[in-house]
Formats: structure tokens, sequence, C-alpha cells
């Protein structure tokens, strides 16, 4: 049985001429062009190109915008509020926009990430009341999320609730807002307002807690209406490979609400792992943590192995790598790409099956009723016939389409 054939369908497509007539005996060549699964990683390096005031730093980061567009059909772009508005009203939107546009026209889906969460807050909100706080974080969800409807069309709404009313490594607004307000009306506040500003948004609830815990909250955020779209899982492995018992584990923990599942934010290193007796990963500040050639194996291994399972389970909608390039979140050799920018085993792996174990590309001759049958993963579909080049969508199961060919 082959473990895919959840992410594949066929469609009957019935060709015809420009006179309507069925095209028989037609050769068709049929290839993949985009997964309706969504491959991503964080597109910083693709920001940090976009955005570069010197061709010293864009010529550095061009390089590593292409490797990232040449892969990947998803990309996670940086909201935090500390920094797209590190002074009230000053908001760094024209910056970010030049980035989603070029991402868009290139044919990926975008998410920003995140519009809640107690980490990398804007640390001027502190000066007001809970009250102010609170309309002032909602003002800010509308504002983010009107100003780019249509483009960004996936949100983590709020980020790591289960863990933020207690959180007090330092004073922030949003743990602020938590405990006056409690944990579900607040999620339940700003996925309303995310809501409101794009109803076709996909909004997800995100977290690195993995536990009941957070199953908990989720059920809770059901229980009281909250429109979760998909379910985030983060899994910042710096401290070893989980494994796939433990991967599949939590897939099961979650999977019991029928949600989309979307592994947001995933870090598996190429150097020696951080120590367990860690339990903050941002305690763990070494001088110097190299990428090292047996270790680049293992992550490749270990990354094939969990993509592997994440694409054959039905929930599974998205799987995001989180630093493009090592030396990214913690300085860890967390990348597929080295510092210099070569790609690791990882980087290629990974391009062997999206691009090629997991495509499909083949041809086809029409009936004598100018019919063939599109079959292959799920997604959008080049057919080049008589030399002309057609765009099809093939999503869904035994369905049929008809294609009527344009005069040369």
């Amino acid at each position: 049985m082959d473990k895919y054939e959840h992410r594949k369908a066929r469609k009957k497509l019935v060709i015809t001429g420009a006179d309507g007539k069925p095209a028989s005996a037609k050769q068709v060549s049929v290839k993949l062009k985009d997964h309706k699964f969504l491959f991503g990683w964080g597109a910083f390096d693709v920001l940090e190109y976009t955005s570069a005031e010197t061709e010293e730093k864009k010529e550095r980061f061009s390089s590593r915008a292409k490797q990232w567009e040449a892969l990947f059909n998803y990309g996670t772009l940086p909201f935090y509020w500390g920094l797209y508005e590190p002074s009230e009203g000053d908001v760094r939107k024209d910056r970010m926009m030049k980035c989603v546009d070029r991402m868009v026209n290139d044919g990926a889906k975008v998410k920003g990430h995140p519009l809640c969460w107690h980490t990398v807050c804007a640390d001027w909100l502190l000066k007001y009341s809970d009250e102010e706080i609170m309309q002032r974080q909602l003002d800010r969800i509308t504002r983010e999320v009107s100003a780019f409807k249509g483009k960004v069309e996936l949100w983590d709404v709020i980020n790591e609730t289960v863990i933020m009313p207690d959180f007090d490594r330092y004073d922030n607004a949003v743990t602020r807002l938590c405990r006056h307000y409690g944990r579900i009306p607040l999620i339940k506040s700003v996925f309303a307002a995310a809501k409101e500003a794009d109803p076709n948004a996909i909004l997800l609830i995100n977290d690195f807690n993995t536990s009941e815990n957070y199953a908990n909250v989720i059920e809770k955020c059901l229980e009281a209406g909250v429109p979760i779209d998909a379910i985030g899982i983060q899994s910042h492995q710096h401290q070893g490979y989980w494994g796939a018992e433990k991967l599949e584990n939590v897939l099961h923990r979650f999977e019991r609400f029928g949600l989309p599942i979307h592994f947001t934010e995933n870090t598996l290193i190429s150097g020696k792992p951080m120590p367990p007796e860690i339990v903050d990963l941002n305690d763990f500040n070494p001088e110097t943590w190299d990428s090292l050639p047996e270790f680049e194996e293992q992550q490749k291994n270990q990354l094939e192995e969990m993509y592997r399972i994440l694409f054959a389970h039905p929930l599974v909608e998205a799987v995001t790598g989180w630093d493009l390039t090592d030396g990214g979140w913690l300085n860890a050799p967390s990348g597929i790409l080295r510092r210099d920018g070569s790609p690791k085993p990882a980087y290629d792996m990974l391009s062997g099956l999206i691009k090629n174990e997991w495509s499909t590309e083949y041809s086809a001759v029409t009936d004598e009723n100018g019919c063939f049958e599109l079959y292959g993963f799920k997604g959008e579909y080049t057919l080049i016939i008589d030399g002309k080049e057609y765009f099809v969508m093939n999503d869904s199961k035994d369905s049929v389409e008809g294609l009527q060919l344009s005069e040369r």
C-alpha cells in the first residue's frame, strides 16, 4: 500500500480543440508545478535580502534567497511586535511588504508569526493600563491582518499560551493581559480580531509545549468557540532528535481534534547537542557552535525520517524548518546551509524528496474522446500540448475537468 496515496489525486481531463471537437491522439507532457502540501522554511534570509540597504549585504543574502526560493513553497516571516513596531507608531510595514510581494509573486504562500506573544513584545506598551494594552493588542492584529490581506494567508495568532500566564523572566504586556483576562478569554479575543480582519485567513494557535497541557488548552478553546483552523507544533530539537516514537506520540495526542496539524518551527542541528540539563534553550550561549561533518550526515538522516513520518500523516498539512542558514537563533548550527551559504546534505536530501520522489512528471496521449487521466501528487500542474503551456489543479479525487485548447 502506498503510504502517500492520500497526498495524490486523479482527475479525468477532457481536451477539446479550439473548434470544440475532441482533441484525440494529443501528446501531453504532465509536470507538477507546485505542491498543495506546504513545504516551508523560515524566510528570514529572504527578508534580509529584500531589505538590504547596502550592496554588500544584498550580495551576501542573494544566494540564500535564491536557495530558499528554489526549494520551498511556503515561508514564515517575523511579525514580532517589538521588532515590527519598536517604538509606538514606528511600524515597519513597507520593509515587510516588499518581502511579502516578492514571495507571493514567486508563487509562495506566506505566514505571519506571531500576532500575540509575550516574548519580543513591545516594551513601550508597559506604560499603559491592562485595558489600554488589550485595545492596542486587538488594534495591532486588525492593522497587520488587514494590511496584508490577500497576501499573507496564514497567521500564528497567538504563541506559547501554555507558559504565557506563568512567564516570569521579565515583565511584558501580554503576560499581564493573560493574567488579567484569563488565558482562554485572551485567546478568544485575539482570534476574533484576526478572523474579523480576514475571514479567509488560516489562523493557528502555536506552542513548543507538546504535552497534554497544550491539548487541554486547545480543547477549552474549541469549547469556547475559538476559530482555530490549524494546530501549530514547534519542535526545536537542540538537545537531540525526538525520534520516531515521540514524533508519532505527539501526532497521536493532537490528531484527536481532527484539525489540520502544522509543524511550524523545526530545528535539527548538525553540531554537538545542547546539554540535557538546560531547561530554557535561551540559556545556552557557547562562544562557538560549529557544524561538523559527522553531525551533518546525522541531521540529514533524522530530518528525512521526520519528513517521511509527517508527510505520511493525513492531518499534517505543513512542515516548516526554522533557520535556513547556520548561526541564526541561539547561534546554533541549525540551518540546512552552512554559514558560508553552501548546502548541507540535508538541503540536498530535501530537494530530492520535494522535487523528485514526491513529484509527478510523465507523458500521456488523449484517447479518441480527447480524454486522459491526470494522476499524481496534489497541487498545480503544467501541461504542455502542441508546445503551449496550460495550468490545472489536481486536488480532489476522481474529478472531471474540461480543457479547451486555444488557437496558436
